[in-house]
């Protein structure tokens, strides 16, 4: 998996990373998640945004693995906002999952504080 957040939330989304047509959309949804999990206390106190293919999960996270969880919790959001699966159980499975992420990366976060 590559570092880069842009790249990897492309190909979970089977997004060539060549492609460079969906960029900007996919970067601001992916904005919009930091914010939530800024409002979770997840990431840098001051917030944390993209603008391209440069800025990498080490650079949100840091050396912390216990929010690895956080790609995952993103990779969601972006999915659910930007290609939603047509399957009414699979978007209630993604709910629940991103519902589930949403409460542990808040605990992890409160634990660190």
């Amino acid at each position: 998996m590559t570092d880069s957040i842009l790249n990897s939330i492309k190909g979970l989304l089977y997004i060539d990373e060549s492609e460079k047509g969906f960029d900007s959309d996919i970067i601001m949804h992916i904005n919009s998640v930091f914010m939530v999990l800024n409002q979770l206390g997840v990431g840098p106190d001051e917030g944390f945004t993209i603008s391209d293919d440069s800025a990498t999960w080490s650079d949100f996270l840091g050396k912390d693995k216990s929010l690895e969880g956080v790609k995952t919790y993103v990779y969601m959001k972006v999915r659910m906002i930007f290609d939603p699966p047509t399957s009414s159980s699979v978007m209630d499975s993604m709910k629940r999952s991103i519902d589930e992420f949403e409460w542990r990366l808040n605990i992890a976060a409160s634990n660190k504080k």
